[in-house]
């Protein structure tokens, strides 16, 4: 983990760089300010926030995801470099540190990911995401029923059990403002408000691993 967020880091400058006239496509159109209280977690906000997903890594070459606030600033990565669908995956900010990390149970029949807040010697795991056919059940333990994901490959979203399946988050193909789709791996995120976006986005990652689009 130490190599890889050297690698990053080293790398960070000279890729965003070279990649410049495709990150212009995906960044929104009109900007506009945070809406996080600064009392709060950064990661939570009181309003509705929306960002974009690149199903794209930013280091050259490599596989992962990158995610863009409402400002066209680079909030969340995840670089998986030569390796497609690891079974072993890290959720980081724009500093190369890590919010969660996201390991796959091998022994699962449909499949298993376990979520762990920062790494996984910390043994602090989160959430678990367990997939059964076309369902996707994330349990956040505490006696919680947890999250479901509705949808598939290109659009989905994310509903909370314990709130008799109230909308959490959406993504859906991001297009221009003539309807034009970006890409099959461009994508927009809504959040709705009060909710850890970066578990969110852990729940994302395991979705796209399953869908091998990272």
């Amino acid at each position: 983990m130490v190599v890889c967020i050297y690698i990053y880091r080293t790398l960070h400058l000279l890729t965003e760089l070279a990649l410049l006239p495709s990150m212009a496509k995906v960044y929104p159109q009109t900007p506009s300010s945070s809406s996080s209280s600064p009392s709060s977690s950064p990661y939570i906000s009181s309003k509705q926030e929306c960002f974009t997903i690149w199903m794209k890594s930013l280091v050259y070459n490599s596989h992962g995801c990158t995610t863009y606030n409402s400002n066209g600033e680079i909030v969340y990565r995840v670089d998986n470099y030569d390796k497609k669908c690891s079974s072993q995956v890290y959720l980081m900010d724009i500093l190369g540190n890590v919010l969660f990390a996201i390991q796959r149970k091998k022994l699962s029949i449909f499949g298993c990911w376990d979520g762990y807040k920062w790494d996984f010697s910390k043994k602090q795991r989160w959430f678990r995401a367990t997939r059964n056919r076309n369902t996707l059940h994330v349990d956040l333990g505490f006696d919680k029923k947890g999250y479901k994901i509705i949808g598939g490959k290109l659009g989905f979203k994310i509903v909370n059990l314990d709130q008799d399946g109230a909308l959490v988050a959406e993504v859906k193909r991001k297009q221009t403002t003539t309807g034009i789709d970006l890409g099959s791996d461009v994508f927009m995120l809504t959040i709705e408000p009060n909710i850890d976006q970066s578990l969110i986005m852990a729940i994302i990652m395991v979705h796209g691993l399953i869908h091998r689009q990272l």
